[in-house]
């Protein structure tokens, strides 16, 4: 597991919210428990600090880390990919949005970096320069903050299959289904079993690895409809195991938490989520 996603779990399940700062040894304490190193904790640190996804407040001799406005955003996308969205799309309605576009060849920066967006978003490519995702897509995310020109060279349309298209055979074209089958399948022999990760310290340790695996798994779903899937999708099912797994860690998960847990009030989230909407028992990155 990456440090960086443990971290954005961590701070999802257990900091989003409460209006707090934690001490860089809390972090250290705490990642220990699923073998990221003292090093790598605090080079994450840096670079999320860096990245705009976390900021320092110093007290007394030590440093603390508090959200910003920016991780405020990734943990409220993970909390609804988890608990809100689901990995089941069993819409009634077979819609779709149809991304075409033609960037000049001296555009390879942001070819690239359009690419990775449309995958982030759910697109799967159709053929050059035409990508296709399930429902109705907000193309501006997409495209925001890329060149202030590139929208006069993407095309956006909002569309409905006509025959003779083969939808199932469409999507298996433009999306990797055997791919993130694969994925949901390694995490049921994982986790779908009477004693879970026994390698593990103690339950918050088997809570991070669970989620942040789950939520690495789900963030690459563009959840494509029921209808245009195998019989067999192992996608429901990973999801009621991940739910109630959760849930079983989440007592001992929290103790241990608040034992190791050294923080101060963070008062730079005016205008945040701090109490909005009062508190979430279910919240990850």
């Amino acid at each position: 597991m990456r440090p960086q996603s443990v971290m954005l779990t961590f701070l999802g399940d257990h900091v989003y919210r409460r209006g707090i700062c934690v001490s860089s040894r809390s972090f250290i304490e705490a990642f220990a428990k699923v073998g990221i190193s003292e090093e790598a904790t605090r080079s994450t640190l840096t670079r999320m600090v860096r990245r705009g996804l976390l900021r320092r407040r110093r007290s007394g001799r030590r440093m603390y880390f508090g959200l910003t406005p920016t991780s405020d955003e990734v943990l409220r996308d993970g909390e609804r990919r988890i608990w809100h969205s689901g990995v089941v799309n069993d819409a009634a309605e077979d819609r779709w949005t149809l991304i075409g576009f033609s960037l000049p060849e001296s555009w390879q920066r942001q070819r690239h970096e359009l690419r990775s967006r449309l995958v982030w978003s759910g697109f799967g490519p159709l053929q050059n320069g035409l990508w296709i995702a399930p429902g109705e897509v907000d193309a501006t995310e997409v495209i925001d903050d890329l060149r202030a020109d590139l929208g006069a060279n993407v095309k956006v349309f909002a569309a409905e299959p006509r025959r003779p298209t083969d939808m199932q055979a469409l999507v298996r074209e433009a999306y990797d289904l055997e791919g993130l089958g694969r994925r949901y399948r390694e995490f049921l022999r994982r986790w779908d079993r009477p004693d879970p990760a026994p390698e593990a310290p103690d339950d918050l340790a088997r809570s991070l690895t669970l989620l942040t695996g789950w939520l690495q798994i789900i963030r690459t779903d563009p959840r494509l409809p029921l209808r245009h899937l195998p019989a067999d999708w192992p996608a429901e099912q990973a999801q009621r195991v991940c739910h109630a797994l959760h849930e079983r860690f989440r007592p001992e998960a929290a103790a241990v938490a608040e034992r190791l847990l050294d923080t101060v009030p963070d008062d730079s989230l005016t205008g945040l989520d701090r109490g909005r909407d009062g508190d979430s028992d279910h919240i990850v990155a």
